[in-house]
């Protein structure tokens, strides 16, 4: 009965050290938490927020196929006269970064520029563009100069309206890659 015990108290004292060994390990893969009281800046706030929208967006813009790019969905599909395509939701997200921390003429321009543009490689890349130009923006961001107004309002509410902008056109897109039978890249292996 003592060996039988003393092997079981070996076995469970293996197991909890290679439990701690793997948490201790994937504690080390991940990256370090601020500790809490932490200030964080609010650029790297935002800019964490932006690059996991930025990450599902630009999934999405690339999963439908180019010849489904001017897909939107039919008035006898329910109250959808006058929706813009799933092209020009690509596009307005690319226009709106620029819109949000752009001064007025550059937003403009980019906005014409983004306009004619026909492909679905183009537009893609205009998008990624535009995410480069609004993460260099949301970087700025400070805890002194998050809510001086701007021309639009303040850097950080603009950062947030942006972002908030964003997760509603991305619904959007989801429905009309359902709708083509394509799973979001988000959604797929959950």
């Amino acid at each position: 009965m003592f060996e039988a015990k003393s092997i079981a108290r070996s076995i469970v004292g293996c197991c909890l050290l290679a439990c701690a060994a793997t948490f201790a390990t994937a504690q080390e893969a991940a990256p370090a938490k601020p500790a809490v009281g932490t200030v964080v800046p609010p650029g790297q706030v935002y800019g964490k927020l932006m690059s996991m929208l930025e990450k599902e967006i630009v999934s999405a813009a690339e999963a439908m196929p180019e010849d489904k790019y001017n897909f939107s969905p039919a008035e006898s599909m329910g109250e959808f006269k006058g929706v813009r395509s799933y092209s020009e939701q690509v596009k307005h997200i690319a226009e709106s970064n620029y819109y949000f921390f752009a001064d007025e003429e550059t937003a403009k321009a980019k906005e014409a520029e983004i306009e004619k543009l026909k492909t679905k490689t183009e537009i893609v890349q205009a998008l990624k563009d535009s995410y480069a130009f609004a993460h260099q923006s949301i970087d700025g961001i400070t805890a002194e100069n998050a809510f001086i107004t701007t021309e639009h309002g303040t850097k950080g509410g603009m950062a947030a309206f942006c972002i908030a902008h964003m997760m509603d056109h991305y619904g959007q897109m989801v429905e009309y890659l359902r709708m083509n039978s394509i799973i979001p890249p988000a959604s797929r292996g959950n």
